[in-house]
């Protein structure tokens, strides 16, 4: 089991060393650059910075419309299941109001009383 395992890890290292020697076998380029007169510096920095031209100036930009339709369907689906939401949250709300009784007498403490009394 170890044997699979240390082969893999040679097979690895030899692949690593190998092209970390090739790349350095290689020499790079020195990069050079073009030296610039002072007036064809600013020449350069005369010209407007983007192109700017006509057909630039002659796109027209597609405006999309604002989906009437789709707010109009969303409206009335509000409007059909607001009251039945509505009735789903009182009846919610009152169902917990009177499951609360933590700390507030309910009338089954009362009617024990009644019993133990007779």
């Amino acid at each position: 089991m170890r044997l699979p395992l240390f082969s893999r890890l040679l097979v690895v290292l030899v692949l690593v060393t190998g092209g970390a020697a090739l790349a350095q076998r290689r020499q790079l380029q020195s990069f050079q650059g073009e030296e610039m007169t002072q007036e064809e510096r600013d020449a350069a920095r005369s010209r407007p910075k983007y192109n700017i031209n006509s057909y630039g100036r002659d796109i027209q930009i597609k405006e999309e419309p604002i989906p009437w339709k789709a707010i109009g369907l969303g409206v009335i689906a509000m409007l059909v299941t607001a009251p039945f939401a509505w009735r789903a949250y009182r009846s919610t709300t009152k169902e917990i109001a009177e499951a609360n009784t933590f700390g507030v007498a309910s009338s089954r403490v009362g009617e024990a009383s009644e019993d133990e009394q007779a």
